[in-house]
């Protein structure tokens, strides 16, 4: 009789990380590099039926092609400036479809997240231009805004200038302009009288002189 020779294969079933990258062409057909970090663990009762069927590759064989097929997917249904105003949507989008996959191979997705997206120099710069763009006409229209609030503000006050004086205007008598003529008087009776002979701006009470 040939004794039973059983071996012992440790393996881990706690949450591991994965770092993955993968280059993919987005929906307006720019190369987009993707960097994604998940967590990941194996199902304990069933660490048994990975290694008969995959082994203790798995990461290599299973992990890593699903990740780079799912994310190129999930990138082709976004133009590249989607992928970084939609963040949070490609990444629920990726994560939901490398669940599904990964649980067909008894590995649980715990966790998933973008780290990085790189695009190329041309779309880079094409990005700059477009915020330097906007950035121009912001300010454009904040300074024509200032303007014409300068400008109403220029009328308002003409017109209450002009109002101040039509009013003063309606309301200044002659006598009022007599007495503002006496309070500039500087007490110097003119060197030459014209022909009335009347002395400017002084009314002299006749009956205040008898007295």
């Amino acid at each position: 009789i040939v004794p039973v020779v059983e071996r012992v294969i440790k393996m881990d079933v706690k949450i591991r990380k994965s770092d993955t990258r993968a280059t993919a062409a987005s929906k307006d057909l720019q190369i987009v590099m993707t960097e994604i970090v998940l967590n990941y663990h194996l199902f304990p009762d069933k660490v048994n039926k990975i290694y008969q069927q995959i082994g203790l590759d798995y990461e290599k064989r299973i992990l890593d092609p699903a990740v780079q097929e799912i994310l190129k997917g999930v990138t082709a249904k976004f133009t590249a400036e989607e992928l970084i105003t939609k963040r949070q949507l490609v990444k629920e989008e990726i994560k939901i479809a490398l669940h599904e996959r990964l649980m067909a191979s008894y590995i649980s997705l715990d966790e998933l997240n973008i780290t990085d997206f790189q695009f190329s120099k041309g779309f880079n710069e094409a990005i700059e231009n477009k915020q330097t763009a906007e950035q121009l006409a912001l300010k454009a229209q904040r300074d024509l805004e200032r303007i014409k609030i300068e400008g109403e503000q220029k009328v308002v006050t003409a017109r209450a200038e002009a109002e101040s004086q039509r009013i003063q205007k309606e309301t200044i008598s002659p006598i009022i302009l007599q007495l503002r003529a006496i309070e500039k008087w500087d007490g110097k009776f003119p060197q030459v009288i014209g022909g009335t002979g009347a002395m400017p701006f002084i009314n002299i009470d006749t009956a205040s002189t008898k007295k």
